[in-house]
């Protein structure tokens, strides 16, 4: 199915916003995790943690989840396809990741959230967990700059089932 010109630069067009407003959001949430960590004073820390439960339930997971399904939809609506180049299916498979780790880190942010809201920690409280949570939004960052270069660059490279696809539709072509 290939998407009328309009519906194509609809949807292309959220998906540049949801993947360029993830990266900001994380960014975001790093910062906020490094002042958690780093900050003498106790308020910035009871504050920061909050803060970034806010941001990763209401900004960072609805963001990533619309870049990944408006990024499927583009692909499937478009001569790309989902599988047939490996630069598609490597952004695919990041955001897919990235949403996985996201998930698995909701219920660690959400802990030490309602931790800093109770009680002033100190330099050394759940000092592991919030090292986890910024070293994740560290790596984060970085995997979802990747599929920002695959997306300008667009290396060359079909997987088999793109060469199969280009060779059937070469063979169907009817010959003059």
């Amino acid at each position: 199915m290939i998407m009328t010109p309009g519906l194509r630069k609809f949807t292309l067009t959220v998906h540049v916003t949801s993947s360029v407003g993830t990266l900001g959001a994380v960014a975001g949430f790093l910062a906020l995790a490094v002042a958690g960590l780093a900050s003498e004073d106790s308020q910035m820390v009871r504050a920061a943690y909050p803060a970034m439960e806010l941001t990763a339930r209401y900004v960072v997971l609805p963001l990533v989840l619309a870049s990944l399904l408006t990024g499927i939809v583009q692909s499937l609506g478009t001569p790309w396809g989902l599988f047939r180049h490996y630069w598609v299916l490597t952004k695919l498979l990041l955001n897919v990741l990235v949403t996985i780790v996201l998930l698995l880190q909701m219920d660690g942010i959400s802990y030490v959230a309602g931790v800093a809201a109770e009680t002033t920690f100190s330099s050394t409280d759940l000092l592991g967990l919030r090292r986890s949570i910024r070293t994740h939004a560290t790596g984060g960052l970085l995997v979802l700059l990747v599929p920002v270069v695959l997306s300008l660059y667009k290396p060359r490279g079909m997987t088999r089932y793109g060469w199969r696809k280009q060779h059937e539709r070469s063979t169907a072509a009817p010959q003059p």
